[in-house]
């Protein structure tokens, strides 16, 4: 296999082949966040097109974020019975082949089952599992760092994609930049087809930054229910305050994120009389921020207290989002929000993460944190469906942002009562 051979010659230079699978799960999160990121983009075309009202599309779009963080912990066990690279690839071709058959929708419903429905299955499927499972089975060392590189993506992927989106649907209708997102998860499938591997052991190696000079065995199969494992992780860690901290304060994150700046800033924007272009651009600037906030993040989490850095950045979020609404949108206004709110959009995650890892300990991380993430989800559908509820009953977006940064403020508070030091809640 192609693996091999490209592992044994970066080992002739010293590399460990941890990197190439960063590398791959980097690529496939990105084009993943375009295909996340799109219906932003297309909100107002499918208006213009159909006639739906903001309330119906942004309940399709709830369902989908719903089932993106339902599939979480499923995911983390299927990946733990069949292997990364199975699960990786079964998502792509999920999420590309609804993605095609929605290109002649016509009906709401049809929005609700392939972007709802389908897609939110697909993109579940892998989310920040797949990073948090390889980070913890590829790296003894550096997994803030990995962590923070491969939630960057999720900016990276609005950097490169929500511009180029928008001057695509402008130019040429919502359905041709659909089939690019289309095209992009393919050529995604194929990097992850050649190059991505299950474990350090498939290719004789030990992870990175492990002083042992043998590979580690791998694991004996697993052959546990899917349900049992995901549910029995949840059963265990339920029983902890430390996981509904977490939880709740995740919960808080998706509200504050996904469901409400990746799904209505720009149709708010456009309430403002600013283009779509224009505000696509805005998400690319934070993109941009974020990118170096997040992988700043991970930088810091391998070496600070990991509750006082979301103390942060879930206070500068709040203040962000309760701010936004009296810079009177104008360029110099939203510059600042760009730059403040981008530079903590997933900084959230590496932290997170980490503390996930230590509270729970590395063999059930990726199944517990399968379930504060599906926490993140449940708050950006509670979001996504909100926000657009109040657009459409109080023709305003601006309640929903002076709530999600009033909740921020309390995440900031309520993550400060997990104890500093404890010992592993889950065995």
């Amino acid at each position: 296999m192609i693996s091999d051979w490209l592992s044994a010659a970066l080992a002739r230079r010293n590399i460990h082949y941890g990197w190439v699978m960063v590398g791959v799960t980097f690529l496939t999160a990105l084009v993943s966040a375009g295909a996340v990121g799109a219906p932003g983009v297309f909100i107002v075309p499918l208006q213009k097109e159909f006639g739906w009202s903001t309330a119906e599309i942004s309940s399709a779009l709830s369902v989908r974020f719903v089932l993106f963080g339902l599939m979480a912990p499923f995911a983390a066990a299927l990946m733990n019975r069949y292997g990364l690279r199975n699960v990786a690839l079964s998502a792509l071709l999920i999420v590309t082949t609804s993605l095609l058959a929605s290109l002649a929708m016509t009906k709401v419903w049809h929005l609700m089952l392939l972007w709802g429905v389908v897609v939110g299955i697909g993109t579940g499927m892998t989310a920040l599992v797949l990073g948090a499972t390889i980070a913890t089975r590829w790296f003894a060392q550096r997994r803030g760092l990995v962590i923070g590189i491969m939630t960057a993506s999720v900016a990276t992927g609005q950097l490169v994609f929500l511009p180029l989106l928008a001057s695509l649907t402008e130019r040429m209708g919502w359905r041709m930049a659909l089939a690019f997102v289309c095209v992009m998860l393919a050529v995604a499938a194929f990097g992850v087809l050649l190059v991505m591997r299950d474990r350090p052991s498939d290719l004789g190696l030990r992870p990175f930054g492990d002083a042992g000079t043998q590979p580690i065995a791998p694991p004996p199969p697993n052959t546990a229910p899917i349900m049992a494992a995901a549910l029995g992780a949840l059963r265990d860690a339920a029983k902890t305050r430390v996981f509904w901290v977490l939880f709740f304060t995740f919960f808080i994150c998706g509200a504050s994120t996904n469901g409400l700046i990746q799904v209505h800033l720009i149709p708010l924007c456009a309430d403002f009389n600013i283009p779509q272009v224009e505000a696509a651009g805005l998400l690319a600037a934070m993109g941009i921020f974020d990118f170096f906030g997040t992988l700043l993040s991970g930088w810091l989490s391998d070496r600070y207290d990991n509750r006082w850095l979301l103390f942060w950045y879930y206070g500068l979020r709040g203040l962000s989002l309760l701010a936004l609404p009296f810079t009177d949108f104008s360029f110099y206004g939203l510059s600042l929000f760009a730059l403040f709110y981008g530079l903590d959009w997933v900084a959230t995650i590496p932290p997170t993460v980490r503390l996930t890892a230590q509270k729970f300990g590395p063999e059930r991380a990726n199944l517990v944190f399968g379930w504060i993430f599906a926490g993140h989800q449940l708050g950006a559908a509670t979001a996504a469906f909100g926000a657009g509820l109040s657009r459409t009953m109080l023709a305003s977006y601006l309640p929903a942002f002076f709530i999600a940064g009033a909740l921020c403020i309390v995440a900031a508070l309520i993550i400060m009562t997990i104890a500093r030091h404890s010992k592993p809640a889950v065995a």
